[in-house]
């Protein structure tokens, strides 16, 4: 029963977004960590992720509406 409350809450925390940074933590880990020679920066702190990303999501909006 625990097991499936803690799998319902990291479903729900993927679906709103509220986990995104550690995801990105993970893949920058995972994936541009190692690669220190051909790009060699640190990962963006948590308020420098949300600004990027919610000017992602929100760039480009064009309505009349």
């Amino acid at each position: 029963m625990l097991s499936q409350l803690k799998a319902g809450w990291r479903l729900l925390r993927r679906l709103s977004g509220d986990d995104a940074y550690e995801r990105y933590l993970r893949h920058y880990a995972k994936c541009h960590q190692s690669d220190c020679a051909s790009e060699c920066h640190t990962p963006l702190s948590k308020k420098e992720f949300y600004k990027q990303w919610q000017d992602e999501k929100w760039n480009g909006v064009k309505r009349c509406c």
